[in-house]
């Protein structure tokens, strides 16, 4: 579900209404009940009142469990759609989603931009917080006692830092959720856009990205790491997670407990890492992927594919460490001539 303190919603509006205004007026007759919709989500988060899609039988899973009071679907999903819910269906749902979503959540990265000079309401800062003369902190923040908060630091409008927390010079963060005990070095960036375009031959188009970032207590980033907003729902590093300089967190990575990352690691958008993870450093890995608990990757790695819990993984493209070192051996003795 979309946080309304980071994302402005124009909603409630009627479904119809909605349609007609995203230039979707084609498929008004399709509404059973023209009923107020007041945001919008995936189908893993959606409550009662939201609308969201379900493109192609990989959604099924989570369609079957959603609360969504509307869903956008391709027509062989159309029977699947939930009693509770109105099913609209569409060739392309994914495209009138971006299209509701526009007419919802009007132009993001200019409201979240504006946030940033709003003065009401006031921040809430508690006794024993430090914090640099030369930060800004925006409308109605939060930040906890013991959080330091060095020179030059920019923290949005809403955004939330627990106790004890030490902020690095020149860090931004806007559309974020910190716990206690975070530490973020110098540079850090939290909260900036996703990388989301739906590709086009004339102009690439931006989708929305109205999500958070979640950063759970005891979290410590190097200088210089970037952590992408969800495009709906949360990026999420768990507790005692420890991230190196130069790091990229895309979009919708859900990080585990106590995983260690190396510098220049590149997570691509919804990558999962389970609990105690390791990445060794310069790690690649490709978006949609998981890698199961208590697995270790080599530095240098290119991972395409998910691993399970415990998997030791080196090569690019990755795979078993085992089959790797094989493989290597294997290519110098042909190096050298010889074939045994």
């Amino acid at each position: 579900m979309i946080d309304t303190r980071f994302h402005h919603c124009t909603g409630p509006i009627a479904l119809t209404d909605l349609l007609g205004r995203a230039g979707h007026a084609d498929l008004r007759d399709r509404v059973v009940d023209d009923i107020e919709i007041t945001g919008a989500s995936d189908l893993e988060d959606a409550v009662p009142g939201n609308f969201s899609f379900a493109a192609s039988k990989a959604y099924s899973a989570d369609l079957s469990q959603s609360q969504a009071s509307v869903v956008l679907v391709v027509p062989d999903l159309a029977a699947a759609v939930p009693a509770h819910a109105q099913a609209i269906v569409c060739d392309k749902p994914y495209d009138v989603f971006v299209d509701l979503i526009g007419v919802l959540y009007p132009d993001d990265t200019r409201t979240v931009a504006l946030s940033a000079l709003a003065t009401e309401p006031l921040p809430t800062i508690e006794p024993g917080a430090r914090i640099s003369a030369s930060s800004a902190i925006g409308a109605g923040a939060q930040i906890g006692t013991g959080t330091v908060i060095g020179p030059n630091v920019s923290i949005g409008a809403g955004v939330t830092i627990g106790r004890d927390c030490i902020i690095g010079a020149n860090v931004s963060i806007e559309c974020a959720h910190l716990g206690d005990g975070v530490v973020l070095q110098p540079g850090v960036v939290i909260g900036g856009e996703g990388f989301g375009f739906q590709l086009r031959p004339d102009r690439h188009r931006k989708i929305p990205q109205l999500g958070r970032v979640i950063i759970q207590d005891r979290v410590e980033l190097g200088a210089n790491c970037t952590v992408d907003r969800g495009t709906l729902g949360d990026t999420v590093i768990g507790e005692g997670s420890k991230i190196d300089n130069l790091v990229q967190v895309g979009h919708n990575c859900r990080i585990g407990r106590n995983c260690v990352i190396s510098g220049m690691c590149g997570l691509s958008g919804s990558t999962i890492l389970e609990d105690n993870v390791v990445l060794g450093g310069n790690v690649g890995i490709a978006g949609h992927l998981t890698i199961g608990a208590n697995s270790v990757v080599l530095a240098r790695s290119g991972v395409t594919h998910s691993f399970p819990a415990g998997s030791n993984i080196a090569g690019a493209p990755a795979q078993d460490v085992r089959t790797w070192k094989r493989e290597m051996a294997a290519l110098k003795r042909v190096a050298k001539g010889s074939l045994r």
